[in-house]
């Protein structure tokens, strides 16, 4: 097939989780308070997510001293600037995706004294908060990030949250670049929500939804990296339920909004 992510979305059971987190993330975009409010729920979820993203990279903190800036852990911080870069970084994500991860990168460790920001690995050294194992080596790397850049640049029939879930699974797996992959991996498959128009404004934080899953995120990315149909569309399923419950989570807010 010629078409990829077309031949994940036919995978068992992908279809009806697509649709089911399809319709969440329309209740989310038909509520009222969206209409003059987009912007205070987007920065909502931006903050949401980015400490969700925080946490499944192995650096836990509380949404609100996250909110008043107590939290100072690099990690968060660096959830807290690719989260806010996720806007200006759609256009390039579009038709550079490999320039758009490198930016990702430099921004997940800035100020840390990790090695050659925004390149590939060139070592097998790489953190592991998902305990995948020992990661591919970099000619490996190198080979599938030159595939993903070309497949996410190149038409397809499949939907937009197959497309995010295949982005995030392979740079989970590759851990291309050796620290914060997680963060980059996980902003990766928001920048295709938005620009493949599931959810153009980024109020929904799968982030979110990966937590609220609990360890089933790092049983679904093993099964994932297992290569089997089964194992990518269990992982495929998990980001749509995961997606489903950051738009239930964003609604929440759209409700609290409301009451103000």
């Amino acid at each position: 097939m010629n078409d990829p992510f077309a031949h994940v979305a036919a995978l068992s059971g992908v279809s009806e989780a697509v649709a089911s987190a399809r319709e969440a993330v329309d209740r989310l975009l038909g509520h009222r308070i969206l209409r003059r409010r987009s912007a205070e729920v987007s920065a909502e979820s931006a903050l949401r997510g980015a400490r969700a993203s925080a946490e499944l990279e192995g650096a836990p903190a509380p949404l609100e001293d996250v909110r008043a800036g107590l939290v100072d852990d690099p990690v968060v911080q660096g959830a807290l600037r690719v989260s806010a870069s996720l806007g200006s970084l759609a256009p390039t994500w579009r038709v550079a995706p490999r320039q758009a991860l490198a930016r990702l990168h430099v921004l997940a460790v800035s100020g840390s004294d990790a090695g050659e920001l925004g390149r590939p690995r060139a070592s097998l050294e790489a953190t592991d908060p998902l305990a995948l194992g020992s990661p591919p080596s970099p000619s490996e790397v190198a080979d599938r990030l030159s595939s993903l850049s070309d497949l996410l640049t190149a038409p397809t029939e499949a939907p937009a949250l197959v497309v995010a879930a295949v982005a995030e699974g392979e740079l989970l797996a590759l851990r291309p670049f050796g620290s914060a992959d997680g963060l980059v991996a996980r902003a990766a498959a928001r920048l295709t929500l938005i620009d493949r128009g599931l959810d153009p404004k980024s109020l929904a934080a799968p982030e979110v939804g990966h937590v609220e899953l609990g360890s089933a995120y790092g049983e679904a990315i093993r099964a994932y990296v297992s290569g089997t149909p089964s194992g990518v569309a269990q992982w495929v399923r998990h980001c749509a339920e995961a997606t489903a419950l950051g738009a239930r989570d964003a609604l929440a807010v759209c409700e609290a909004f409301t009451r103000r």
